[in-house]
């Protein structure tokens, strides 16, 4: 009987520690933050999502709450920067994630880059113009290597993915007739690439390390850069967050890029210390 009880114990152990990892991995949180870029005359809300690595892990009924969470939030402009499919999905169950997509709406309008997995889910030119197409129909626009002018004082450029993709920065930006630049890259290892005056990169890519242990640290770092796993960055550097209620601001002679622990998952189906996150970013002017 006592081995019986120890045994129960053990077992209950396991499905508790089961359940909090499920817990853990889709829940999600909204992720606020304030950024003073140069360029702007008047204030600009921009959502991100990263990284929903829609497939094996990742349903239609997770996009759902992630989309629905965005549009609560009212935003100008909505983003997706990359890895919107996770690797082996191919061209195979694709609608239901596009439904979802379609109802993301914001007056500017909804972008979106490639990341590495749509690479190699979407293996073909073929099949990758066919998606990008149906992303299009859904309310989508890609702009990989291409920006569009979204106001007098805003311009969003996109480069494709920095793995497997070619990127083209002068196209991206060849668009602007003045104003901010919000530039999206999907991996973070792109921003040594992108010159000061951008000023602001938003990537993903590194789910935040996904799993993070006390001690070890993330199990596996999706960034060459040292320790850019989520948040704030400066050229290859890391920048602290500022006071509560103080907004970011944009370096002289260093890009700045903001790396978002994304919303899905790979590889398996757990996230540790570092929960999925929809990005709401509140854009003023910059002081003169």
């Amino acid at each position: 009987m006592a081995v019986f009880r120890v045994l129960r114990a053990a077992g209950l152990g396991s499905l508790a520690l089961g359940a909090a990892s499920v817990s853990n991995t889709y829940r999600f949180v909204i992720n606020r933050q304030q950024v003073a870029l140069p360029g702007l005359t008047r204030p600009v809300r921009v959502a991100q999502l990263s990284d929903l690595h829609y497939g094996l892990f990742v349903g239609h009924r997770s996009v759902r709450r992630w989309v629905s969470a965005v549009l609560e939030t009212q935003p100008d402009v909505i983003v997706i920067t990359g890895d919107f499919l996770d690797s082996g999905v191919g061209t195979r169950r694709h609608r239901k994630l596009l439904d979802e997509l379609s109802r993301l709406q914001a007056p500017l309008g909804v972008y979106g880059v490639w990341g590495n997995h749509d690479w190699t889910s979407l293996n073909t030119n073929a099949a990758r113009t066919t998606f990008a197409e149906r992303l299009r129909l859904a309310g989508v626009r890609l702009i990989n290597n291409a920006g569009v002018q979204l106001r007098d004082d805003l311009y969003v450029a996109g480069v494709d993915d920095w793995w497997f993709g070619t990127q083209d920065l002068d196209a991206a930006l060849r668009g602007r007739a003045g104003g901010a630049v919000v530039l999206l890259a999907h991996n973070p290892d792109y921003l040594t690439q992108v010159p000061a005056w951008v000023g602001l990169t938003l990537s993903g890519h590194t789910h935040g390390g996904q799993v993070r242990l006390p001690l070890f640290g993330a199990l596996k770092k999706r960034s060459t850069l040292l320790n850019v796993l989520r948040g704030w960055v400066r050229g290859t550097r890391i920048v602290q967050s500022p006071a509560e209620g103080q907004p970011t601001q944009a370096p002289a002679g260093e890009a700045l890029g903001f790396v978002s622990q994304g919303l899905g998952v790979t590889g398996v189906p757990l996230r540790w210390a570092c929960p999925a996150e929809v990005v709401v970013f509140e854009l003023e002017p910059a002081p003169a």
